[in-house]
């Protein structure tokens, strides 16, 4: 175990009768065999506004999740180095929203204003060549779309998820990804929402039930210590 099951950010959150009932749940968090990395919703909507707490830019922004999108950008270039670097399959999501005139959530319908590059990716995530983009009209990643098959083409037995939101669309993507039997893993400084309560609870209840929450850290020397064997295991 890379460290203790439940030493993470939601630590100051949730109360200690809580992570006394759920000790049951406690594991050996691992990445899994022949991982793909799943870019979750990582487009430019998310970033407007700049580096500044969201209920300063909700208003204007709404779609944004502000420092919390700007603070994940670092940790995630790394983990995406180190992917590509094994050999790893990376797959990105973006929203229909615009097009099929349908919405991820009640509140991207509810969403202000809209430019033609919102649903774009992200400059600092550019997909690459051979990078896989799959446009979504629900939260999860799965549902409708051609994810599934990709990664039975693949051969990836697992994923290493990142994006956002925590809440939303993440954890959507990974409940579906539990449930086609996917092992997961969350990495927690990778993703992020627009409330950090929000973000550290659901953290919480999905490292006890769907998915490994490990840091970029962790993962990134996983994917050092066994090169390409990551993603040929």
């Amino acid at each position: 175990m890379a460290r203790d099951f439940v030493d993470h950010s939601w630590m100051d959150v949730i109360p200690a009768e809580d992570i006394a009932t759920y000790k049951t749940f406690h594991r050996e968090t691992k990445v899994g065999k022949r991982p793909a990395i799943l870019m979750i919703d990582f487009y430019n909507q998310v970033y407007r506004g700049g580096a500044r707490p969201p209920h300063e830019i909700a208003a204007e922004f709404p779609m944004s999740c502000g420092i919390y999108a700007w603070t994940a950008i670092e940790p995630t270039r790394r983990l995406l180095e180190a992917g590509r670097a094994a050999g790893l399959p990376v797959i990105y999501t973006t929203s229909a929203r615009g097009v099929s005139g349908l919405n991820a959530t009640a509140r991207d319908a509810r969403a202000a204003k809209s430019r033609a590059d919102d649903y774009a990716i992200y400059e600092a995530f550019a997909p690459h060549d051979d990078d896989i983009v799959i446009v979504k009209e629900r939260a999860s990643g799965f549902f409708g779309t051609t994810l599934a098959a990709h990664l039975v083409r693949l051969d990836c037995h697992s994923l290493i998820v990142c994006g956002e939101s925590t809440s939303g669309c993440v954890r959507a993507s990974v409940v579906d990804g539990f449930s086609h039997g996917y092992h997961t893993v969350v990495v927690e400084d990778c993703v992020y929402d627009r409330a950090l309560l929000t973000h550290k609870v659901n953290l919480f209840d999905m490292h006890h039930k769907y998915a490994d929450v490990m840091s970029s850290d962790e993962v990134i020397a996983h994917l050092r210590t066994s090169g390409r064997k990551a993603a040929a295991e």
